[in-house]
């Protein structure tokens, strides 16, 4: 078994898998597959080496076997398919105590905090665990993880059937952020300047439009007859989507935060007061996000063979993180962790 260690300067080694036997409370997985996202690209970058232990085994977004249990383990056996909630909260702080656990003070992110899942076997927490349908292939429940913030976001922003809803980005979370949204029946309209990512909301069968070539404003007046949007949601990150966000919701409509902004973005408070707007911020999910995620990947509502870009090998991961780098025609990125 072997796995792939960040070990600072934006240096990825392949070495020697050195697995935990599990503790009690604990499982060992045989990691079958482990995608990578913006965040595995941050830690590559050197951004959040202030929370790692170098060298660092990193990694998410997988799916795996279960190969061992550690005293105390119930409702899991040796043999079953499962995917992580990569979430490690202290159980104690006023957030956990209020029933926000995924949102903890003192939160531990597995992959950031602690070692990852780009790795052949990983001990983590049984509480971390969902069990994954074998109508799932293990390739597409590596899937779940980006699936479940999608539905996190989509339930907070109170998506109903009928509702107009913009989603500003399309990378692979605002794309799947739009499919989550138009399955629970709404209009979704996605803004994008980037061609690649253009072309495959158009073939997905979103609406889509650019805003360097369309009045994204004007256009979503028309279509609600001068109301406006429903529900906003803000994946781009960029100051113009935090100029634009504020003008496309109607009274009282709903803007949700899913972007992480490098800087803090300029915010139209007036526009707020005066359409009575309501503002969300929405970060990573909750057990049941991860369980709608599970029953729409495994329900065939979701285009996984347009999704994935590449699966490449453990020995790949460099060059996976240096393709999602460059950006252009990529989305999701899978790395075979099993051997």
């Amino acid at each position: 078994m072997r796995a792939a260690y960040y070990e600072g300067h934006e240096t990825i080694r392949v070495g020697e898998c050195h697995p935990l036997p599990p503790a009690a409370g604990q499982v060992q997985i045989q990691v079958s597959h482990c995608g990578i996202c913006g965040t595995d690209l941050h830690l590559f970058h050197g951004k959040m080496d202030h929370r790692v232990r170098l060298p660092q085994v990193i990694g998410h977004e997988m799916s795996g076997t279960i190969v061992n249990l550690g005293p105390g383990v119930t409702g899991y056996r040796e043999g079953d398919r499962v995917t992580v909630m990569p979430l490690d909260p202290c159980g104690e702080c006023p957030a956990c105590k209020a029933g926000h656990s995924h949102v903890c003070q003192r939160l531990k992110f597995i992959g950031i905090d602690s070692p990852g899942a780009l790795q052949g076997l990983w001990t983590v927490p049984a509480h971390t665990l969902h069990h994954l349908p074998d109508s799932l292939s293990l390739e597409h429940g590596a899937l779940v993880e980006p699936i479940a913030v999608a539905c996190h976001d989509v339930r907070l922003g109170e998506v109903k059937p009928g509702d107009f809803v913009v989603v500003q980005g399309s990378g692979p979370i605002g794309t799947l952020v739009a499919l989550v949204a138009r399955h629970e029946r709404a209009r979704v309209l996605v803004t994008e300047v980037n061609p690649f990512r253009i072309q495959l909301a158009q073939e997905l069968g979103l609406e889509v439009i650019n805003p360097r070539q369309t009045n994204v404003v004007e256009y979503v007046e028309e279509q609600t007859g001068g109301a406006g949007a429903d529900v906003i949601f803000e994946v781009s990150g960029s100051a113009a989507g935090a100029e634009l966000m504020t003008k496309l919701p109607r009274v009282r409509g709903r803007i949700v935060i899913v972007a992480i902004f490098g800087e803090q973005p300029k915010v139209d408070l007036f526009r707020f007061f005066w359409r009575e707007l309501k503002l969300c911020g929405a970060r990573v999910y909750e057990h049941q996000d991860f369980e709608r995620a599970i029953q729409l990947a495994a329900g065939g509502a979701l285009p996984f063979p347009r999704l994935i870009t590449d699966v490449y090998s453990l020995d790949q991961l460099e060059q996976g993180l240096r393709q999602m780098e460059r950006g252009g025609e990529v989305m999701k990125i899978l790395v075979k962790c099993a051997e």
